[in-house]
């Protein structure tokens, strides 16, 4: 299974650059050290895909529903001319397909929202990783002066400057705070009898209100 992307930056984000060079020292030097880079950014443009992705989401899902509003003004024009003609027939299935078109909207509302909150969690990920990275290359610079100080007979390898722990304590927080929302809880099961007695009850629900926009309009006309 391909790793999640959340789950792929919060592994790049967890060690301290200290701890990171200690290893990579351990491990073989200068090369594993930009390799790690080269991950970072392969991560990096992940995560900008993954945004523009989120972001076409949510655009498309408020034209869709500016369509929608736009479907149901139309609807109720029409449901008042259908009535001005003696079709209440007529005037009932375009209140009944009003009825359809506001509940897309609203699950619509529900993917913008939604959307919104993987792009700042998206957001987020590309900063942490983007000082991630940072910290990574000042690491490697660090790493390659001592092993040349080391060679021609200076006072031997030096680790990397201590401030980067601060500024990877800051990525960190950072990524905390974009991970926070992305946690959640599964769907509770039901059987069938009580799932086909729950949509009867939304069946019930539709037909009232179409009934009382029928009323309502009938209310108009005779005035």
């Amino acid at each position: 299974m391909a790793e999640s992307i959340f789950a792929r930056v919060s592994r790049l984000l967890s060690a301290t650059v200290e701890d990171s060079v200690d290893r990579m020292e351990q491990a073989g030097g200068g090369a594993v050290m930009r390799e790690a880079i080269r991950e970072a950014d392969r991560a990096i443009d992940q995560v900008k895909a993954e945004l523009e992705a989120t972001m076409a989401r949510r655009l498309n899902a408020t034209r869709q529903q500016k369509m929608l509003t736009a479907r149901v003004e139309e609807l109720t024009a029409k449901a008042k001319f259908a009535l001005g003609e003696g079709r209440e027939d007529l005037a009932e299935a375009a209140l009944s397909r009003q009825v359809d078109f506001e509940a897309q909207a609203v699950k619509l509302d529900a993917v913008q929202t939604q959307a919104r909150e993987e792009e700042q969690r998206l957001t987020d990920g590309l900063a942490a990783l983007n000082s991630r990275k940072s910290q990574m290359e000042d690491a490697l610079q660090a790493y390659t002066i001592s092993r040349r100080e080391a060679a021609t007979g200076g006072d031997g390898p030096v680790r990397p400057n201590r401030s980067a722990e601060k500024k990877v304590d800051k990525a960190e927080e950072a990524f905390d705070r974009a991970m926070a929302g992305a946690g959640g809880v599964g769907f509770a099961r039901a059987d069938a009898e009580t799932i086909n007695r729950v949509a009867e009850i939304d069946g019930m629900q539709k037909s009232a209100t179409v009934a009382e926009r029928l009323a309502a309009l009938k209310a108009q006309q005779a005035a």
